[in-house]
């Protein structure tokens, strides 16, 4: 295996991207290609008293305006709903399913109401402005804590108390045993915000019907064959075969391109019903209302500590808001609920997580679907537990960490870790970041009126999931007769160098430039089975597909080559794109091969790979941050990172991973999130006026060190990395928010470290100053 901090290869698809050359969705426009427009609820909970189209079907351009009607009249079906989790009682949860367009009654602002389908997208928004709706607004709640109070509006007739699931795990009885024998009991309420994807490609889906009568989908989406299999089975009911999925360049996702939406179901139905293509863009407004949002959980923990500062038990309680409709994607914080473990000897846990419904948009994953809030919250609390007792938060962590001879490791909860050697992240970070001139730097800053504080994060999280149901992945490598290797994948590319990674394992083991390999993906007519993206499987799933592909492609092309050669295959060795016979100068080319072949079938190998297990990406995050008190600004001024991802390919494409992962996380923590008005359910961050995303020029030069602990679980002894640097910045960055705010009076601050909050805080804590002192 090369070593990828070496020799890392420039990513090759980003001079297309950067130079507009790229073909996204929204780019396609096929012959007859008619717009889409979704005319949507300004209602977070309303019934639906009459929708009259008379006028709007009347307007120029206008081909057709559906409603729920035709859904119910062509029997098309909603989209699933519930998990597979018990309610309270024990009894199986709510499945409500999802209908395209809102069925009598709306349950969260930019829900569809109706879908205008014409000739251009100014004659479709012209025509939804005349559909006239007549609405009856009923009372609505936005949050997990207003839904579970008494007399609380409820979202769903047949769910009393607005609970979707409660998801319970761990010892109890062993957790409550060691709490009352605890030296000190750290507790805590953390709220963590409700954020949004914001992907630079919004949504958008093109349904066209093929010559061949098949429907082609086309769209911004992370896993074609999930698509593909979701709308054959569950909407269209036919063959997944008579359903084909193409997707060209994706915008970025994080998650939220993933999953079945209601928009691809609709374009793909009128598509078929009017024999045109139909194309739906989201725009960026729509995107805030539309898209899945994520996290938005009020947590509830406590840690137990004897008298040595050894940890004894963790207890957890999440209420999470999961909006109005509750899916398969929807519980993501249940998953990655092991996370809590940590990196940490815990010996006895107790989870519970609530589902709570709301009239909000439903949420889904988003970059680390689970893994960040359960690492915020243990590192959190642990950092609380330290200031408590009087502890440094450093060699607390380093005390109760899981030493390398107890791999593998159950936890309490969950998780199975392979393999892992957290102290070496520890030690590494501590180097990188310098905590030994943190001082010097602190009285730096507080000789300007700054208040500076230090955030450490171990973070663990399971990658290649989910953990009791590991996902598989294809590949297929074929060669041609002009020596050219064209290499179909079923991961999908949207933005994380799979185009550079793919063909860099392959020109690496058969020592050909990359010029010589075609790398196809995203096309579901290529494969009869992919797993796209997402979980951070890409390199230890697909990449391991891969691997298996080459193994056997090669395997039958030494039997070729020693025909040839007239030598016995166990002589031939494969060494920079030629097949020699071991200790001599005879050889041939790839491409003399190819032409030897007898058959087609011999110039072509598919490899299929499902891991025993799922593996653990982990590392160690510091973050720094400087708050102005005058003005509640904080400022990101240093971060470090130690990530131990195993077996490393590609240095480049890993540190661009971790650096747009840390991003995200920071960007939670210091400002992104989704509000609504608490009474009418409005949503107040529907723009990029009020959502404050991260900026370049905010962040500091992030440094970055990597470990290597290979794992035994794929032939690659990769880990995956994509979802790593979110899962260890939001704790970093908020425990250094709350390091900086505590010599204040301030224990704990909750996310986001917007200036308006921030000074507040600071203001209500000067203000307890006084009065004590008064």
């Amino acid at each position: 295996m090369p070593d990828g901090s070496e020799r890392p290869l420039r990513r090759v698809e980003d001079l297309r991207l950067l130079t507009g050359r790229g073909s996204y969705t929204a780019d396609l426009s096929p012959p007859g290609l008619l717009h889409a427009v979704m005319l949507r609820s300004p209602h977070a909970h309303a019934n639906i008293v009459s929708i009259d189209i008379a006028v709007a079907r009347t307007l120029p351009g206008v081909i057709a305006i559906y409603t729920e009607a035709d859904l119910e009249a062509d029997n098309l079906p909603p989209l699933p709903g519930g998990v597979e989790i018990p309610g309270p009682d024990g009894k199986p949860g709510p499945k409500h399913g999802r209908p395209a367009l809102a069925r009598g009654r709306v349950r969260f602002v930019g829900e569809g109401v109706a879908m205008i389908v014409a000739e251009t997208r100014a004659a479709g928004l012209e025509a939804a402005e005349a559909i006239a709706v007549v609405y009856a607004p009923r009372a609505a709640v936005t949050s997990a804590a207003a839904a579970l109070g008494p007399g609380a509006a409820l979202v769903w007739d047949d769910v009393a108390d607005n609970t979707g699931f409660l998801w319970i795990r761990g010892d109890k009885p062993a957790v409550a045993a060691a709490m009352e024998s605890a030296a000190h009991i750290a507790r805590a309420r953390i709220e963590i915000s409700r954020v949004t994807a914001n992907t630079m490609e919004p949504r958008v889906a093109l349904g066209q019907v093929d010559p061949d009568g098949r429907l082609r989908i086309t769209a911004a989406h992370q896993s074609p064959h999930q698509l593909r299999n979701a709308l054959a089975n569950n909407i269209f009911k036919v063959a997944p075969e008579d359903i084909r999925v193409t997707l060209g360049e994706v915008g970025g996702s994080f998650g939220m391109k993933s999953g079945l939406h209601v928009e691809v179901v609709l374009c793909g139905w009128a598509a078929r019903k009017l024999n045109r293509p139909v194309l739906w863009v989201s725009d960026r407004t729509e995107g805030f209302l539309t898209d899945e949002q994520a996290r938005d959980i009020v947590v509830d923990v406590a840690l137990a500590l004897d008298a040595a500062g050894n940890f004894l038990a963790l207890d957890v309680h999440y209420d999470a808001n999961i909006g109005a409709f509750l899916s398969g994607r929807s519980p993501s914080m249940v998953g990655n609920a092991g996370g809590l473990a940590g990196v940490y000897v815990l010996p006895a846990m107790a989870a519970e997580i609530r589902g709570v419904f709301s009239h909000t948009m439903p949420t889904a994953a988003y970059r680390g679907a689970g893994r960040p809030e359960a690492t915020y919250v243990l590192e959190r609390i642990i950092d609380i537990a330290a200031r408590e007792t009087g502890r440094d938060p450093f060699a607390l962590r380093r005390q109760n960490l899981i030493p390398p001879e107890a791999m593998p490791y159950k936890t309490a909860l969950t998780f199975t870790y392979d393999c892992g050697e957290f102290e070496g992240n520890m030690t590494l970070a501590a180097e990188i970041a310098d905590l030994a001139g943190y001082a010097a730097r602190r009285a730096e800053s507080e000789s300007r009126g700054k208040l500076r504080g230090i955030g450490l994060c171990n973070c663990i999280e399971v990658a290649g999931g989910p953990f009791v149901r590991p996902a598989s992945d294809m590949a297929q490598l074929t060669l041609a007769e002009d020596g050219v290797l064209t290499l179909v994948s079923g991961s999908m590319s949207v933005g994380q160098g799979l185009e550079t990674t793919m063909p860099q394992l392959v020109s690496e083991r058969f020592g050909i430039p990359l010029e010589k390999i075609r790398y196809k993906f995203g096309d579901t007519d290529n494969l009869p089975s992919g797993k796209g993206n997402g979980g951070s499987g890409a390199l230890c799933i697909g990449g391991a597909a891969v691997s298996i592909a080459m193994d056997a492609l090669i395997t039958k092309l030494q039997n070729i080559a020693a025909e040839l050669l007239e030598a016995a295959p166990g002589d031939i060795e494969l060494t920079n794109g030629k097949f020699c016979i071991a200790g001599t100068d005879r050889s041939v080319s790839l491409a003399q091969v190819a032409r030897g072949a007898l058959s087609p079938d011999e110039l072509t190998e598919t490899g299929k790979f499902t891991p025993t297990a799922v593996t653990f990406p982990n590392g160690t995050h510091v973050a720094e941050v400087e708050i102005d008190p005058e003005t509640g600004v904080t400022k990101l001024v240093r971060y470090a990172a130690v990530e131990e991802l195993g077996r490393i390919l590609n240095m480049q494409v890993v540190a661009g991973q971790i650096h747009g992962g840390v991003v995200q996380g920071v960007g939670q923590a210091l400002g992104e999130v989704i509000l609504h008005d608490s009474e009418t359910g409005q949503l107040l961050t529907a723009s990029f006026m009020d959502y404050q995303m991260p900026r370049a020029d905010e962040m500091p030069e992030f440094i970055l060190a990597t470990r290597e602990v290979p794992t035994k679980v794929n032939p690659l002894g990769a880990k995956g990395v994509g979802e790593a640097g979110t899962v260890g910045a939001l704790g970093a960055a908020m425990n250094a928010i709350c390091d900086a705010l505590a010599p204040l009076g301030i224990s704990h601050f909750d996310m986001p470290a917007t200036p308006g909050r921030v000074w507040e805080a600071i203001q209500a804590a000067s203000g307890r100053r006084q009065g004590i002192s008064g």
